[in-house]
């Protein structure tokens, strides 16, 4: 069965069918800039844009950065604040003509595709995946089930929000060098959430996985296991999908 996913990001938004016997694209994923200020209005547009493109017509799993209940809107830290309180599922359903729709926070479906397809599969104990982007998404998983909406990256770090210190973004923004970053703020991030979960696993998602042996290596002194995301940036479309299944399987 292949179905369609979505990630919503604070830099761009991203979308394929996927292929859920494989966990990966069927196509090339089609990619446009999320809209400054990313209202929910001009959000919905490029969502529909970025389906279309495929002339896609059956379920669509949409991935969002913020914490999701049902399908309402709870926060959202790096989009406008007008999100919060819309139902996504039935707003982006609308604007898709109908289409089923099933909205779930961003890292959590990055999570769900790497437990099942990627570099959590088989894992048990805790696993925590952070997604290191605009911000940074956390997904936590005990013996492979999912305790959802954790947003590990408003942990206060250093009187600031982690993932104003240890995102990528942050990274970009201050001009870091790779290992000030790995080191002083990456490291530190990482040990602090280790006291509080004591993980077997950490696995690091997002775009800057691609980059992992530009910093991993640097890393010293955390306990857990730190691994790569190996569905790299397609992990949230992939878990998008994996999410829209199990809820049309549902009924």
């Amino acid at each position: 069965m292949n179905v369609f996913g979505v990630d919503i990001g604070g830099s761009g938004i991203k979308g394929a069918p996927v292929d859920l016997e494989r966990g990966d694209l069927t196509e090339p994923r089609h990619k446009v800039l999320t809209p400054q200020p990313a209202t929910p209005d001009g959000v919905a547009g490029c969502v529909v844009e970025v389906v279309r493109n495929f002339g896609w017509t059956g379920p669509v799993g949409v991935t969002f950065p913020g914490v999701v209940t049902g399908s309402t809107i709870r926060t959202a830290a790096n989009v406008d604040k007008g999100w919060i309180g819309v139902d996504a599922g039935r707003m982006l359903g609308e604007r898709l003509g109908g289409l089923p729709v099933t909205v779930l926070n961003d890292a959590d479906a990055a999570g769900i595709a790497e437990m099942t397809f990627g570099a959590g599969r088989g894992r048990k104990g805790t696993v925590i995946l952070l997604t290191l982007g605009t911000g940074i998404g956390s997904a936590v998983f005990v013996d492979g089930k999912l305790l959802p909406n954790t947003e590990l990256g408003h942990l206060e770090l250093k009187g600031h929000d982690a993932e104003k210190r240890a995102s990528s973004k942050a990274r970009e923004d201050e001009g870091l060098s790779w290992e000030h970053w790995a080191t002083r703020r990456l490291q530190k991030y990482l040990a602090h959430v280790e006291m509080l979960f004591s993980p077997e696993l950490f696995i690091i998602g997002g775009g800057v996985s691609r980059k992992a042996d530009r910093f991993l290596p640097l890393i010293e002194g955390i306990r857990a296991e730190i691994v790569p995301a190996e569905l790299q940036n397609n992990a949230g479309i992939v878990g998008a999908a994996m999410a829209a299944k199990e809820r049309v399987a549902g009924g």
